[in-house]
């Protein structure tokens, strides 16, 4: 199975690399602009020069079953068209696009063409996230906070409080009738963010604090007379009369941890398989972010 990966930056080398270096029946070829970065990369992980490319056409040549694409966001539009186009299925990380028109173009052109379009929520597939997903959720709250990084209020929301947002949307225990947005802005730099989402029974609150004084990342989903707490995506506290704290083995793989290698095999596997992944419902993440956006900058004038 030939298996194209585009862009060698940090995510790529931290995440997903690891992953998939060591899976059985994959020939990886990787393709940067960058040759020094392309040369080391390859290097570290033993991948032949063959399979080593400096620009998209000499990528596609090789006859691609599936690609991965972390280069950086204002590329992806155009990377990730070419896929399609070409007829490759597609895994792409957030967000698909920093515009809600290209996003919906890409997943429109990847239904168009029946091609696989997988976007990389891999807090989903994270094991102490999906645990949170059968436990009753009559009240959801997630905060992402970081330190001394007001931002841009497009690129914070759809570069990071993305995951937030969509991992609300999936925890949710029914369809949202409400949302609710408040959000500071100084000068142009967004400091916080806060969406609320609710429904028949049940409210979702997510947060990022971007002067915050520690980065973390804290979820809590509680309802019947309990609660379950994750810290960092890592430790799982239960509180039922008494607090129960399981941590992390030692030995699980940060990957793992996160949902990324879970994303990487599901994504393979389909391909594999034959069966088309689409793109929609993460589409309706970022167009709840777009509403973020907006009415972030309404609050700010």
């Amino acid at each position: 199975m030939k298996v194209g990966c585009i862009g060698l930056g940090d995510i790529a080398q931290k995440a997903y690399l690891p992953v998939l270096t060591t899976l059985p029946g994959v020939e990886l070829h990787l393709q940067t602009r960058t040759p020094a970065t392309l040369k080391t990369v390859a290097g570290s992980h033993h991948i032949p020069g063959r399979q080593c490319h400096e620009d998209l056409d000499a990528l596609l040549a090789q006859g691609l079953d599936a690609a991965f694409v972390h280069a950086p966001t204002p590329a992806h539009a155009e990377i990730v068209g070419r896929l399609l186009e070409a007829d490759v299925p597609t895994y792409v990380d957030k967000p698909l696009a920093y515009e809600l028109a290209d996003s919906e173009r890409l997943v429109a052109l990847a239904d168009e063409r029946a091609v696989s379009l997988a976007v990389g929520f891999n807090r989903r597939l994270a094991p102490s996230y999906a645990q949170c997903a059968e436990h009753p959720r009559e009240l959801i709250l997630l905060q992402k906070n970081r330190v001394g990084l007001p931002e841009d209020p497009r690129t914070l929301v759809l570069d990071d409080f993305i995951h937030v947002v969509d991992t609300l949307r999936f925890l949710v225990p029914g369809p949202v009738s409400n949302v609710g947005v408040r959000a500071r802005i100084v000068e142009g730099l967004m400091h916080h963010v806060v969406l609320q989402l609710s429904g028949d029974g049940f409210t979702a609150i997510g947060m990022m604090n971007r002067l915050n004084g520690s980065t973390e990342e804290i979820l809590e989903v509680s309802g019947q007379d309990s609660k379950r707490q994750v810290l960092n995506l890592a430790d799982v506290v239960d509180h039922k009369g008494q607090p129960t704290l399981r941590r992390r083995g030692d030995w699980v793989p940060v990957a793992r941890q996160r949902g990324i290698e879970q994303s990487v095999v599901s994504f393979l596997d389909a391909v594999r398989a034959g069966h088309r992944l689409s793109a929609q419902d993460a589409l309706e993440t970022h167009r709840l972010c777009e509403r973020v956006v907006q009415e972030a900058w309404e609050q700010a004038s």
